[in-house]
């Protein structure tokens, strides 16, 4: 699996940002997909996941209620909507899928195999 993600960028606090995930691959559609990001100086921490089928989520607590993950099987596609965004959001972003056989929704980094290179969000306040 190869992931390609784009749809980064700067935002003032409290705007909106959409960033995508393009994956190949036969096996995208059965694989629990999640997004991470990594602040300057810290280490990489869990946003937000989707099971294979896209019924099950999970969400960081410091972006519930304002952070949407969303896939698109037919379109090899995962989604990351980020509204009511704030400085700390600014990060690189990254897109990760589980290995074939693992279809949920998990929050541990160790649990994805396949990472993609990452899109910068700047939250200007």
């Amino acid at each position: 699996v190869q992931l390609q993600a784009s749809g980064g960028g700067l935002v003032q606090a409290g705007g909106s940002l959409r960033p995508s995930c393009a994956a190949s691959g036969r096996t995208f559609s059965s694989v629990g997909m999640g997004w991470f990001r990594q602040a300057p100086g810290k280490g990489r921490e869990f946003v937000a996941a989707v099971s294979w089928s896209g019924t099950s989520t999970s969400y960081a607590e410091s972006v519930k209620g304002r952070f949407t993950i969303s896939r698109n099987n037919a379109k090899n596609t995962v989604y990351l909507q980020m509204n009511s965004l704030k400085p700390e959001d600014t990060a690189v972003y990254y897109c990760a899928a589980r290995r074939p056989g693992f279809s949920g929704a998990s929050s541990d980094v160790p649990s994805y195999d396949y990472w993609g290179q990452g899109t910068l969000v700047t939250v200007s306040s």
